[in-house]
């Protein structure tokens, strides 16, 4: 049997959060893995490597359980070369066979510690750690979250490609030959779910055109909801994985929020939901959505302004938030409604089994589906840093949550119209706004710091650091001056291609 055809929760028989040192080590043994690597994520959102050549087992106990020293101010802005050396520690419940390594290796993410040993209260990923531990002291509940992970794939266009042409930006749900990247797409899925991923389904989007003489196509892959910090996880391995089977496929792929005027961009949305002892409490017991769910999305309403500086880190991200191209400009929330900045999706609330009806063979039965309700939020794209991007919404959640006004903020932003129509321009006028540019973004994150940065979540460094770099990018006038230089857009498409 190939290892690398099945996940390590199959392989070792138990769930990944529950593996040990000994589990660990024994797979290794059993399964002749010659190779280790160590995976973290940096501040350019990507993951780094760490390569180990597993020589005994007394060597293998060790980068185990002892990890290895790397040099941070290479990895983050924020920490000086004067006392740079840090940890990173694998996360055992984060194993994988590599897909992609010629020899037999084994994989983790990792966590970064201080030279006391202590876990780096910058780092984002415990930053992540630090808001959910924050959430349930203080709700008694937990936070779940899943993303929509958006892409596009482009290659040169050929005569193979011309044929069975897609409707320009209608490419939402296409089937092979009309969508020329499905097979990639469901590969992809499948390594996904080889390195831990829990996926909901994939599927074709709306964005397809031709430029430049390449044909690019807009992808997504959905996630299902779990823990947060595994909800991070997962995406970030997503992207490492897909990057890599494009490379493999000799494709293009690309996570930036805007490629071309007038074309989809691609967000990642983010799905929460939030538990308490196994029951979806984003529900009420009339199957309506409750006031606990209200007042989570009162407290996305208060910080919005401030959550782009982690969801919309670069200057193109705010090409992609303009009306008509469903991502939202408005601070405001509605059911089923795409034009709003967090939508109340489907959530199965009818009573009726639907699959009975579909399927006249089957008895009539009574289902549970108060599972599937969450809530959505749209405005963040792949330039941020995930873990931060996570950590945001669990402290948004959590501030509304202890809003005493919590259920009239979530009523005066409740919209139910398409506040794009003409018709509906008086009730718009009424809604804040998203924040136009980095430089925009930076100045709310400074306003509304003191609440990220409440019960040690957010680390003061780290809110320095990103107040710096979205204001370097000095994008306070950007769309006046693409207006004046219609190719800035493009070189600043090309400059962020490869962002997150």
């Amino acid at each position: 049997m190939d290892i690398r055809s099945n996940t390590m929760q199959a392989l070792i028989g138990k769930p990944a959060s529950e593996f040990t040192l000994a589990d660990i080590t024994s797979f290794i043994k059993e399964n002749g893995i010659g190779m280790v690597n160590f995976m973290y994520p940096a501040a350019d959102g990507r993951l780094k490597t760490l390569n180990f050549v597993i020589t005994n087992e007394a060597y293998l106990n060790s980068i185990l359980t002892l990890g290895e020293r790397v040099d941070g101010s290479s990895l983050f802005p924020f920490i000086e070369a004067g006392s740079s050396d840090l940890y990173v520690i694998p996360r055992l419940r984060t194993a994988f066979v590599d897909p992609f390594a010629e020899l037999p290796t084994v994989s983790f993410l990792c966590s970064f510690f201080n030279k006391d040993g202590e876990r780096l209260e910058s780092s984002p990923e415990y930053t992540l750690v630090k808001a959910k531990k924050a959430f349930t002291e203080a709700t008694g509940m937990t936070y779940e979250a899943m993303g929509e992970l958006e892409y596009y794939v482009s290659a040169p266009a050929n005569e193979q490609t011309a044929m069975f042409p897609a409707v320009d930006q209608k490419g939402y749900h296409e089937s092979a030959p009309f969508a020329k990247f499905n097979s990639f797409r469901t590969q992809c899925m499948y390594y996904v779910a080889l390195v831990g991923g829990q996926i909901k389904y994939g599927h074709s989007e709306v964005g397809n055109f031709t430029l430049d003489g390449h044909i690019y196509e807009q992808n997504e892959i959905e996630f299902l909801p779990t823990d947060v910090e595994a909800a991070a996880d997962q995406l970030m391995l997503a992207k490492w994985v897909i990057r890599n089977l494009a490379y493999e496929y000799g494709l293009d792929v690309s996570f930036a929020p805007k490629i071309t005027e007038g074309k989809a961009g691609s967000g990642l949305h983010i799905h929460m939901r939030i538990m308490k002892d196994g029951k979806n409490m984003m529900l009420d017991e009339n199957g309506k959505l409750s006031d606990i769910a209200r007042r989570a999305i009162a407290g996305m309403m208060k910080l919005a302004p401030s959550i782009t500086a982690f969801g919309n880190a670069n200057p193109t991200s705010y090409f992609r938030l303009v009306p008509h191209q469903e991502a939202p400009t408005n601070i405001c929330w509605g059911d089923r409604n795409r034009s709003v900045l967090v939508r109340v999706p489907l959530g199965w609330t009818s009573k009726r089994d639907m699959f009975a009806q579909a399927n006249p063979n089957e008895k009539e039965t009574l289902r549970d589906s108060s599972g599937k309700q969450t809530v959505e939020i749209r405005s963040a794209d792949c330039s941020a840093d995930i873990y931060q991007l996570l950590a945001s919404l669990c402290v948004a959640c959590r501030y509304g949550l202890e809003l005493p006004d919590g259920l009239e903020i979530a009523e005066k932003t409740y919209v139910d119209v398409n506040i794009h129509k003409e018709e509906n321009k008086a009730r718009v006028a009424t809604l804040a706004q998203l924040p136009d540019s980095c430089m925009a973004s930076a100045d709310k994150l400074a306003e509304q710091r003191d609440i990220y940065e409440a019960k040690g979540v957010f680390n003061k460094a780290m809110i320095d650091s990103i107040i710096a770099t979205l204001r370097s990018y000095n994008d306070g006038n950007i769309r006046e001056e693409i207006k004046q230089d219609p190719e800035l857009m493009a070189k600043m498409v090309r400059r962020y291609y490869y962002c997150g």
